[in-house]
């Protein structure tokens, strides 16, 4: 009873959906850590999901987290995986998001992905600019009078414009990191964010790493939750975002790019932001920028994790 509700929970707040489009809200697809399926000390049970953001709403509320059911202790190190469970439940039925018939959970999300006649699918002539999207088995009778292949030269160029300018962004990022692995000054290290809380009267949770070298010179980074909001336990949207402080004292100004990216042991999803700072001795704390984190599922998982692990690049501009 208490893993079905779990489930549901999970289903309404932390399943990722696909793309909607003129077809309203898009299906759920099952949580990728769905048929993980966490147990306390007790032998209840929970979806990953649902785990991890309990995790991290105890975090937020500077408690510790508890089993929902019989209220006992909860954390990584406290729970284990229950494989017989996870394997029964794997062999239950479970609805598919778009034809609403029931599959095995192991199988449902190849299902989903690949067989459904209902999955929502785009036009093989999305490249030269069309726009529709809809379900698999409307497909070939769209492409057959979709109008894309008949627009004239001009009009294409137009189209084709627009989404070169996409790609020219994309682009843009990944030539400016090649070109910083050409600087002569470059370091990084791997930096451990561990969770603090204010002195104000109302405290506020704050992360802070220990001072660390990088290019001969001291730093130390800091990164707040959904930029110090009041309550956002309250949320089911999470964030986080980050500051660079120099603590060395300089001669010159120093300007520097740098990037916060996953360390090497974790599995969160951060997309490549390069910053740019010049650091002085009187100005040397960057404002507070968003740490690229895919979505909230991935905060919450920093968020459930006694230290948030990553790596920190910077890249020194010579003059």
């Amino acid at each position: 009873m208490v893993l079905a509700a779990c489930s549901a929970l999970c289903a309404q707040l932390w399943c990722s959906p696909p793309a909607s489009g003129s077809l309203g809200p898009a299906p759920r697809y099952v949580h990728p850590g769905a048929l993980s399926l966490p147990q306390c000390t007790n032998g209840h049970l929970m979806c990953a999901g649902c785990f991890i953001h309990l995790l991290a709403d105890a975090r937020l509320k500077e408690e510790q987290a508890t089993c929902p059911n019989c209220r006992c202790e909860i954390s990584k190190s406290l729970c284990c995986r229950n494989l017989a469970v996870e394997k029964a439940v794997s062999e239950l039925p479970s609805e598919c998001g778009f034809c609403m018939q029931q599959f095995p959970r192991s199988l449902l999300e190849r299902h989903q992905k690949e067989e459904c006649q209902d999955r929502v699918t785009q036009c093989k002539y999305k490249r030269i600019g069309c726009p529709w999207q809809g379900p698999y088995h409307e497909l070939t009778v769209h492409e057959a009078e979709c109008t894309h292949p008949t627009k004239t030269g001009n009009e294409l160029m137009e189209i084709l414009d627009e989404m070169d300018q996409s790609r020219k962004k994309e682009m843009q990022l990944y030539n400016s990191i090649f070109s910083l692995l050409s600087f002569e000054k470059i370091g990084y290290t791997e930096v451990q964010f561990r969770p603090y809380r204010t002195d104000d009267f109302i405290t506020r949770l704050y992360y802070e790493t220990p001072r660390l070298t990088v290019l001969n010179q001291t730093w130390v980074l800091k990164a707040r939750v959904n930029d110090s909001e009041r309550n956002p336990n309250l949320s089911c949207k999470r964030t986080l975002s980050f500051q660079l402080i120099l603590k060395s004292k300089i001669n010159s100004p120093m300007e520097c790019s740098f990037l916060l990216l996953e360390g090497p042991y974790d599995d969160v999803k951060i997309n490549p932001v390069i910053y740019h700072f010049v650091f002085t001795n009187e100005n040397n704390e960057t404002d507070y920028m968003p740490l690229p984190i895919v979505d909230s599922v991935e905060c919450n998982k920093l968020l459930a994790a006694k230290n948030i692990n990553l790596r920190l690049f910077i890249f020194q501009i010579q003059k």
